[in-house]
């Protein structure tokens, strides 16, 4: 599975809200079903919680290899989408956060699968 433990945090930098995106355009797993590789893009928004309530944020290097560590995994879309949520959401537990993962076509097919947890962000 993919390696969690990879993921770091650090402090959020402020008291106000904000809403913060990362966008990786070049993630990589593997379709279960035929074994051939699955290219899509996954964006991460969350609003993390305030500073004064011990509000992280996830570093980017790290999530950088955690998003590696699915390169060889044999899982479906869905799968991917609700496992870096649910690995994210334990890392920060963020105010809100959305997981969008955008997938190449095959077949004639695309797909993008949305997984979101917590309130709407107030920014």
């Amino acid at each position: 599975m993919p390696d969690a433990s990879l993921l770091e945090a650090f402090p959020t930098p402020a008291d106000d809200p904000l809403v913060i995106e990362h966008v990786s355009e070049e993630f990589t797993s593997v379709c279960p079903k035929t074994g051939h590789p699955d290219f899509g893009e996954v964006s991460v928004h969350f609003q993390p919680r305030a500073a004064k309530d011990g509000g992280v944020c996830v570093e980017l290097k790290s999530l950088k290899l955690y998003l590696h560590s699915f390169r060889n995994e044999g899982i479906f879309y869905e799968a991917v989408t609700h496992q870096i949520r649910d690995d994210l959401a334990a890392l920060m537990n963020p105010t809100w956060m959305r997981i969008t993962t955008n997938w190449r076509g095959r077949g004639g097919i695309r797909s993008v699968i949305r997984a979101e947890i917590g309130d709407a962000p107030r920014v």
